[in-house]
Order: structure tokens, then sequence, then C-alpha cells
């Protein structure tokens, strides 16, 4: 997906920009406007977060709307939902963020999601970063409650595994 938003805007690295933060935070764009979900979002707000005027937004939103690539993209867009990542420990919950050597690599979330569940820990949550969108991605499982240390030995000898990191 990334590569083609990348192949439609390279010549423009501000409008790039703003794709990236529509993409980032699941912002939907349909009929010249920027929405989370049903919420409208002003350009300006854009403009700000991408480091670049509210025109850039405008433009990168009507070239947008007129390509046949894009568009599909843009219009269907929405966001991953909410996270618990941020708040597990205000919740008595456990994260594991785990960090692949390759992130095209196969069966980290199976490997490690079977050694919790084998550990006797229910998996809460599940969140993967895009490698096509992330500079460096990451699985983060959340789960019900604090990671024993044994675990976390388990799963760093997972092939593919480069690091983790537990709070």
């Amino acid at each position: 997906m990334w590569n083609t938003i990348k192949n439609q805007l390279q010549e423009y690295p501000e409008r790039l920009r703003v794709a990236r933060v529509l993409i980032e935070n699941g912002l939907s764009a349909k009929a010249g406007k920027i929405y989370l979900n049903e919420i409208e979002i002003p350009p300006i707000r854009i403009a700000r977060a991408a480091g670049v005027d509210r025109r850039t937004v405008i433009q990168t939103i009507d070239i947008i709307k007129n390509n046949r690539e894009l568009k599909p993209i843009f219009e269907e867009i929405r966001p991953a939902g909410h996270s618990l990542k941020e708040i597990a420990k205000h919740l008595g919950l456990g994260v594991i963020e785990i960090t692949p050597d390759d992130a095209k690599s196969t069966g980290i979330l199976a490997n490690s999601a079977r050694i919790l569940t084998e550990g006797g820990l229910s998996i809460r949550q599940a969140i993967v970063d895009d490698p096509e969108l992330s500079p460096e991605p990451k699985l983060a499982l959340i789960v019900e409650r604090k990671i024993p240390g044994e675990l976390m030995s388990e799963i760093l000898k997972i092939k593919g595994v480069a690091k983790i990191s537990v709070y």
C-alpha cells in the first residue's frame, strides 16, 4: 500500500508527509474532506501534524480524490481502534513489545501467542505495526497480567525476534 502512495506522490515530499499523517492515524479522505470515522477534521490540524501549510493539505486531498489508485485507499481507511498499550499499567495488564530481525518473518505472532497462552496468560490485544509504514515495526501483545521472566526468555528464542521490551 505505501509503495502505491509513494509512487503517486514522490515528486512532492510535503504531500507525502500529509499522506503519512492520514495513514498513520487512520484518517480517510472523502469528497475533498478529511475524516476520523465520521468526524470531519479541519485541514489546518493535518497541516500542523505534517509540518506543512493548509494549502498543501487541500492540494493533497484533491490529488487523492482524482487519482484512481489513491482514492479507494484513502476513502476506506479507518483507525485500527483503541489501544490498551499506553494504559495497560493503570489497568494491571502486562505488555510485551517484540522487535523482529525482519518484519516479514513468519511465525513471530503465532509463536509468541502460543508461549503466552501455554504460560496461562490470556491475550487481550495484539497490535502490529505495518512494515511499509513504520521504520522499526513492532508487535505489541497486551496480556491479562504481568509477564513472568521465564516466558520472556522463551519469546526471545523465537526465530526472527531481535529484542523484546516488557512494561
